[in-house]
C-alpha cells in the first residue's frame, strides 16, 4: 500500500512545494509489534514489521496510560493494522486494530517467536520492504503455536530470512566450481560466496553435500541435516550479524541444557 501524499504533492510524484514539513500518511497497514520500550511518561516507541514498508520505527504517543486503547492492543505476535504520518526515523503511530487469526504463542514456542523478533530487529533495514518474508513470519508462527518441530520451523525461517535480505546463496551450486553440489561429498559455506568443498585446515562448520541439497528444498526429515543445519546457521548468522550476540539464542541453549 502507497504512502498517500497530502495537499502540495502530485499522485505522479511531482512536488509543488518543496516544504520538508509534506506530511505522509499510511493507513491500515499489515504489521506486527517486533519489540517496544517507554518512551517519555506515557508514550512507546515500537520497532513494527509492516507488509509493504518493512521495518518501521513508530511512537505511540500515550500508549501507557491505564485507560488507552492501544495497551491491549499493541502486543507482539498479534496480526494487526496499523496506520502512521511523518517522513522522520520515528513516524507517529496514529491507529492500530487487532486483526486475530493466529493462536496465541506459549512456553517454548513464545521464547522462539522473541528469538525471531530479534533476527528481524537485528537484520532487516529500516524502511526495506519484504512482503515474501512478511507471509513466511506469519507462517512461521503459525506452525509454532501449533507445536509444529521448532529447530525445523526456525532452520526455514532463518534461511528464508537471509536469502529475503539478498545474502542466503544458492546451497545447490558450488561457488568454486559452479558445479552442482553432490550429495556424498563434504562442504564448508563461505558466508559472502556460498558451498566450496571443504579443506583440512577450515575451522568453520562442515556439511555434507547432502545437507545442503536439503535445505534448498527445505527438507529436515534426516537428523543429520538437522544437526549439521543447525551449526551452519548459526556460524552464517554470527556473520551477518557482525558478531552482536542473540539475547533469545543464548536463552533457548540454556533451556535446553536444562
Amino acid at each position: 500500500m502507497a504512502a498517500r501524499p497530502t495537499h502540495g504533492q502530485s499522485r505522479r510524484g511531482g512536488s509543488h512545494s518543496k516544504s520538508p514539513e509534506k506530511e505522509y500518511r499510511v493507513s491500515s497497514q499489515p504489521a506486527f509489534v517486533l519489540h517496544s520500550y517507554p518512551y517519555k511518561e506515557t508514550s512507546l516507541i515500537m520497532d513494527v514489521f509492516s507488509r509493504d514498508y518493512g521495518r518501521v520505527a513508530l511512537v505511540a504517543k500515550g500508549a501507557k496510560r491505564p485507560h488507552s486503547k492501544l495497551r491491549a492492543v499493541l502486543q507482539t505476535f498479534q496480526p494487526l493494522t496499523v496506520s502512521w504520518s511523518g517522513k522522520a526515523e520515528v513516524r507517529t503511530l496514529t491507529g492500530a486494530e487487532w486483526i486475530g487469526g493466529l493462536l496465541p504463542l506459549e512456553k517454548s514456542a513464545l521464547l522462539c517467536g522473541f528469538y525471531l523478533n530479534e533476527l528481524l530487529v537485528k537484520l532487516l533495514a529500516r524502511d526495506d520492504a519484504h512482503p515474501a518474508l512478511f507471509d513466511h513470519y506469519i507462517a512461521t508462527l503459525n506452525q509454532l503455536a501449533h507445536d509444529e518441530p521448532a529447530p525445523i520451523v526456525l532452520r526455514k525461517f532463518e534461511r528464508a530470512l537471509l536469502k529475503e535480505t539478498g545474502v542466503g546463496g544458492n546451497f545447490s551450486v558450488c561457488a568454486s566450481s559452479g558445479s552442482a553440489v553432490e550429495a556424498e561429498a563434504i562442504y564448508v559455506v563461505d558466508p559472502e560466496r556460498g558451498p566450496r568443498l571443504a579443506h583440512p585446515a577450515d575451522n568453520t562448520p562442515r556439511v555434507s553435500g547432502k545437507t545442503l541439497l536439503d535445505m534448498e528444498r527445505e527438507d529436515y526429515s534426516d537428523s543429520r541435516t538437522q544437526m549439521q543445519s543447525k551449526f551452519l546457521m548459526r556460524f552464517l548468522l554470527a556473520h551477518h550479524l557482525g558478531g552482536a550476540p542473540l539475547n533469545t539464542r543464548q536463552i533457548l541453549i540454556d533451556l535446553m541444557q536444562l
